[in-house]
């Protein structure tokens, strides 16, 4: 005698979204539902593979660091933020370095390479390649002028003007700090790295995350 299993469709369930087919013995069921952990990182070898093809593209050296920036071109941006969260790790150990927001690329960022991707599994972006840059904590520099605008930018262009590898050795050196005091009929400031200033975006992004978590 052969039995015959009838397949229920479990309530809320539509008919999209499972099958079943079996031959009296067996019953295999399928659940046809898009599984977002398996969409997320499919975007996410997707978002790396066009970055390394754009660092290809722009001559770059394997050894060349860069900060790597994306942002998004569709209206509903929260889609894209949330694989970007959720393939961190992935993005970060591909590529090197953290995928950074475009809203924290500085104004004075050398920009190397920028290239715009439509419909990449249904999301539109833009990754932007950029040397590392100062990143600076414009509210802390303020306060070290008690908010005086013009003399916490005047810091800004100072720190900027200088050579960064000799910049990098006074803060080792000062471990940490350096005092700021040659800059004509300004007062003399402390400047802390990791508090008024950080040497990459990437740093300052990895550290702001970790003080919000």
């Amino acid at each position: 005698i052969k039995i015959v299993r009838v397949f229920k469709r479990p309530d809320g369930l539509k008919d999209t979204e499972i099958d079943a087919n079996g031959d009296g013995d067996v019953l295999v069921i399928l659940d046809l539902r898009a599984d977002d952990s398996l969409y997320e990182a499919g975007v996410a070898r997707e978002v790396v593979n066009r970055i390394q093809k754009l660092r290809k593209k722009s001559g770059l050296e394997p050894t060349d660091i860069v900060e790597v920036y994306i942002e998004s071109m569709d209206k509903d941006e929260g889609a894209l933020q949330q694989i970007v969260k959720s393939q961190e790790q992935y993005i970060r150990d591909s590529i090197g370095s953290s995928l950074l927001p475009s809203s924290l690329m500085p104004w004075h960022a050398a920009v190397i390479a920028e290239e715009s991707y439509q419909n990449v599994s249904k999301l539109s972006f833009k990754i932007s390649l950029a040397r590392p840059a100062l990143k600076f904590n414009e509210e802390a520099i303020l306060g070290l002028y008690s908010g005086n605008a013009k003399l916490a930018s005047g810091l800004q262009t100072y720190l900027l003007s200088r050579d960064q590898w000799n910049l990098k050795s006074e803060f080792q050196a000062g471990h940490g700090k350096i005092s700021v005091s040659c800059i004509e009929k300004f007062p003399a400031v402390t400047v802390l790295l990791g508090e008024h200033v950080h040497f990459t975006v990437g740093e300052y992004f990895l550290t702001t995350r970790n003080k919000n978590a």
